[in-house]
């Protein structure tokens, strides 16, 4: 099989995406497959290098990987590839979607408002928020340009950086409390671990860096858990997940709020995913043959309709 590692690619995200790649072509079975290591900068690259190609995997992060671009670009190529989706990719990819689909459906998620230039901003409805607010791009991974801000004072200027990444901007309400990640490989849930950042948030660098966060499996109480699984696939089988998936949320007070969902989950030696599979018995390379056999029977089903 001549499978395709596609990394790199147009956003803000380009060196956590070549490290993704080069993890996964680390624990992928050489002998076994021909291995093409595939750095994009541009959708007509994409065209050109995966010609031929049996199966793709994607490493890429934010706009152009994770955003439906580069699955509908496969798929017209008639192409395999791991994860989600076109659809899913696309609804995942933009946060007031997928929390108006979430809350739609019966899913907590934190109160939130949209903007699309630093002079919309509302600040009375600001105030029905509470204060601190989180300021996001609406559609971008990683934490890049994520801030928390205490004060109406800090808002303007928060918004005019997050739309460095963006046109939209989502100003949410801060939820106090403990963070936590739930991986879904083949609807099914992997060990939950917490995320204790040694910044104020999960930021790039604790996501990124050696020891900037604390991420351990935890074990939750017995009713708890049973609801975070519950909300975990409901998230998952509503924004149309497939193969894996990773649900971000909070917990306070016994209330589970949904965050967002990766469809792209992070494959470096310090990602999530794969220390989550580790503890469930799943070793990285195990978990590389589970996405590619799983994703190859996906695709099947989505051109048979079975």
């Amino acid at each position: 099989m001549k499978l395709g590692v596609i990394m790199g690619g147009v956003s803000s995200e380009y060196e956590v995406s070549l490290n993704t790649g080069k993890e996964i072509i680390a624990n992928l079975d050489d002998k076994k497959y021909d291995i093409y290591p595939i750095e994009i900068k541009s959708k007509r690259e994409l065209i050109d290098k995966a010609q031929g190609l049996d199966f793709a995997i994607i490493a890429l992060h934010g706009k152009f990987g994770e955003d439906g671009t580069v699955q509908g670009t496969l798929d017209t190529m008639g192409i395999p590839y791991a994860g989600s989706g076109l659809t899913s990719s696309a609804l995942c990819m933009n946060k007031d979607l997928t929390k108006k689909l979430l809350r739609y459906e019966g899913v907590q998620t934190p109160d939130w408002l949209i903007v699309r230039n630093a002079d919309e901003i509302e600040y009375h409805k600001l105030e029905q928020l509470g204060y601190p607010v989180v300021i996001k791009p609406n559609s971008g991974g990683s934490s890049v340009g994520t801030s928390i801000v205490h004060s109406p004072e800090g808002i303007y200027s928060a918004v005019k950086e997050a739309l460095r990444f963006d046109n939209e901007v989502m100003l949410e309400q801060y939820i106090r409390g403990d963070e936590i990640t739930c991986p879904i490989l083949d609807g099914k849930l992997l060990p939950v671990l917490s995320i204790k950042p040694k910044a104020e948030f999960f930021s790039y660098s604790s996501k990124y860096d050696d020891g900037g966060a604390q991420e351990n499996i935890i074990e939750l109480e017995k009713c708890l858990h049973r609801q975070v699984e519950q909300c975990a696939k409901k998230s998952y089988e509503v924004l149309k997940c497939s193969v894996y998936a990773r649900v971000d949320m909070i917990l306070r007070n016994g209330a589970v709020y949904v965050l967002e969902v990766n469809t792209l989950p992070g494959m470096t030696k310090n990602s999530l995913f794969p220390k989550s599979a580790k503890a469930a018995g799943i070793s990285f390379k195990k978990l590389m043959e589970l996405l590619i056999e799983y994703s190859l029977d996906a695709r099947k089903k989505e051109v048979t309709g079975s």
